[in-house]
């Protein structure tokens, strides 16, 4: 009778385990399968989307309100950037997309700065004014080789 015990305690704690685990990872990953229910998309192109990565965060005055969904390369050779917003934020239509840097070397994000429109973007809307990431390694070369 103690062995059944033994067993059925160490199942129970195997499987609280597995579902913890299962947890922490749709939490902490980049996978989340209600996130886009309450989400719309937006895009914006730039010319230079260095070290910007998919799932990077999507911010306004400091707060995070989305996250990057995709990165790809139009018929131009720019790179278009679709963006999750959350619902309950209102992006304007003259919008303007930057991609920042977190501090000296951190990762790439989207800083939106609210435009003076009252039209609020609708789903699938198009950012026009956007400012592309700065290069530093071409800034370095450029002041060593003499460009600047």
């Amino acid at each position: 009778m103690k062995k059944v015990n033994l067993d059925l305690m160490v199942g129970l704690f195997v499987v609280a385990g597995f579902l913890a685990f299962v947890y922490m990872s749709v939490q902490l990953g980049e996978f989340s399968p209600f996130a886009v229910k309450d989400q719309y998309t937006v895009v914006a192109e730039f010319s230079n989307v260095s070290g910007l990565k998919r799932g990077a965060v999507v911010e306004i005055a400091g707060v995070p309100v989305g996250k990057v969904a995709a990165i790809d390369l139009d018929d131009t050779d720019r790179a278009l950037v679709t963006m999750y917003i959350n619902r309950g934020v209102a992006v304007s239509e003259d919008a303007i997309a930057s991609i920042k840097t977190q501090g000296i070397i951190g990762d790439k994000y989207i800083r939106i700065s609210p435009g003076g429109s009252d039209v609020v973007m609708a789903d699938g809307g198009r950012l026009m004014e956007t400012e592309s990431a700065l290069d530093i390694e071409e800034l370095v070369s450029k002041y060593v080789f003499g460009g600047v």
